[in-house]
């Protein structure tokens, strides 16, 4: 077998456009030789089919309906007998009220006009009649709302789940069911299988390489199908995440405990990890008494050691039925912009304007707020967000800030740009900032924006987190503050600020080593780890 012929399932658990490593990866690999397809979520009910370079690209979209935990039909006696049984009959009583209103408003109306119009009909009986519509309204009303705010409460505890009941049935089902009690707590994986399983079979593949935890089940099961059929399929785990210590993506008690039981489950089916740093390659390897440390992939920026990127190969998607395209090139739907867009025109500022940036996520772990709220103790700089949804809630809620503090005139945000792109995009700023809280998963490894930043020669702003606060101080190309503390941040931001030429002489004279960070070596990195499972060369 040569990797010219090996067949490569690459699988990642988002719509991959905001995923860069993903894009990476697929991208290289197949430059390298191999026959990749990357299968991803549909951002809809359709399905996609396109390329990214020489690579295929599925996007499929999720069932639904299995998302739901089985306590959710459960009928409600037991918690709640006045609560409305689970389904939409909560919502249709609620609807049926309004209507039963919008009829007594007509009899209302109705007997006023024979009043008005038929003054010598005796009304005694139809004023009767309108009376007792009138107050049978009104007792149902006073009952149908209560039980719709029973059934709505309920649904609230149902979603907590925090009461005394729900943490003992979540520990019975633990205990009971030991790892595969994520089938029962959380049966939302399932949908992957559901809706990559089929795929990945139909292009039985030599490696399945499994980005991310939530997709490690269905690789391994599809492994598990390639083996009955006589294949010797490799499954290739790539960590990005130390999952013991991330903030949970959602906030329903059962997710985390699922997927911790998920990753437990499967993760002895992989042939080799990845993973993003050496530190979290360590716990991986004492968690899963791994025979090896995982290899090393870091999250390097891609074409900045001269290798050229030719944009008409990027990311194309179209409607399998209809041909629509799905996405047009995100320079593209900025409006104005042609080549390597620039970050100032962007924001409308002039050159000698101060101007730090983040990019990348917006959620709150990522503590964006401590940038506007450092703005009034520095009139004169701006600040500039490159997020995936500039107008969406996170970005809103920061907007809210600023305006409260007088200082949203000073706020950018503007959307992504392609992943080959940022490095250059970045470099108009003066400052970069990576301003995350402490979680565990934040400590142990140097994160994409770190090496974006880096290549783009930005001095870099990062709070106190193990990794990269550590490698900051060692090369000198930036400073670090203490996380959540605004003076501080302050206090660093005009260090930095004030003579930004010298972190910038850090990238210049070998102390940082930027010929190591690139994406190109790991992706020989990860060719390598393809060749040995495959057992090439």
């Amino acid at each position: 077998m040569n990797e010219s012929r090996s067949r490569v399932v690459m699988l990642v658990p988002n719509t991959v456009r905001v995923d860069s490593r993903v894009q990476k990866e697929a991208r290289s690999i197949a430059e390298l030789g191999w026959d990749v397809t990357l299968i991803g979520i549909s951002p809809d009910r359709r399905r996609y089919e396109g390329t990214l370079g020489k690579a295929r690209v599925q996007l499929i979209p999720l069932p639904v309906g299995i998302q739901q935990r089985p306590h959710e039909f459960r009928p409600a006696w037991l918690r709640d007998p006045l609560a409305y049984p689970p389904g939409p009959k909560a919502e249709w009583k609620r609807q049926d009220l309004r209507a039963r209103r919008a009829e007594v408003i007509a009899a209302k109306a109705a007997y006023a006009v024979v009043d008005r119009e038929r003054p010598l009909v005796p009304r005694t009986a139809k004023w009767a009649a309108l009376q007792a519509k009138r107050t049978g309204f009104k007792v149902r009303t006073k009952w149908t709302r209560m039980r719709v705010r029973r059934s709505e409460a309920l649904a609230r505890k149902r979603t907590e789940m925090d009461a005394p009941l729900d943490r003992f049935t979540t520990a019975f089902w633990a205990k009971l069911m030991g790892d595969r009690a994520w089938r029962r707590l959380d049966p939302d994986l399932w949908r992957y299988e559901l809706a990559f399983g089929k795929a990945i079979d139909e292009i039985d593949p030599d490696i399945i390489h499994a980005n991310d935890f939530p997709v490690l089940g269905v690789a391994a099961r599809a492994k598990l199908r390639g083996r009955a059929r006589g294949r010797d399929v490799k499954l290739v785990w790539d960590a990005h995440e130390y999952l013991p210590g991330i903030r949970p993506w959602r906030s329903h008690p059962r997710w985390y405990v699922s997927q911790l039981a998920h990753e437990r489950e499967f993760a002895p089916y992989a042939d080799a990890v990845t993973t993003v740093s050496a530190a979290l390659g360590e716990l991986l390897q004492r968690d899963f008494g791994l025979a090896e440390p995982p290899a090393v992939v870091l999250n390097a920026p891609t074409g900045v050691d001269g290798a050229a990127l030719d944009p008409d190969q990027e990311l194309e998607l179209y409607d399998r039925k209809s041909g629509r395209r799905l996405w047009a090139p995100l320079a593209e739907e900025d409006g104005t912009l042609a080549g390597v867009p620039s970050l100032r025109e962007r924001c409308g500022l002039g050159p000698d304007v101060p101007l730090m940036v983040y990019s990348g996520s917006d959620s709150l772990q990522r503590g964006l707020d401590i940038m506007v709220r450092a703005l009034p103790s520095m009139p004169e700089v701006h600040a500039a967000f490159v997020v995936s949804k500039p107008n969406g809630p996170n970005a809103k809620a920061l907007q809210a800030l600023g305006e409260e503090l007088g200082v949203l005139d000073r706020m950018h945000f503007t959307p992504y740009v392609e992943y080959f792109r940022v490095v250059e995009h970045l470099s108009d700023a003066d400052l970069g900032v990576i301003p995350i809280h402490h979680w565990p998963n934040h400590e142990i490894a140097l994160i994409t924006k770190f090496f974006e930043y880096s290549h783009a020669r930005l001095p870099i702003l990062v709070s106190d987190v193990k990794a990269m606060s550590a490698t900051v101080r060692a090369t000198g190309q930036g400073e670090v503050f203490r996380a959540e503390d605004t003076e501080d941040f302050v206090r660093a931001a005009k260090a930095v600020l004030a003579d930004p030429d010298r972190y910038r002489r850090a990238y210049g004279d070998g102390r940082v080593r930027l010929d190591e960070w690139t994406w190109e070596r790991q992706a020989e990195i990860l060719s390598d780890v393809y060749r040995c499972v495959s057992g090439i060369g």
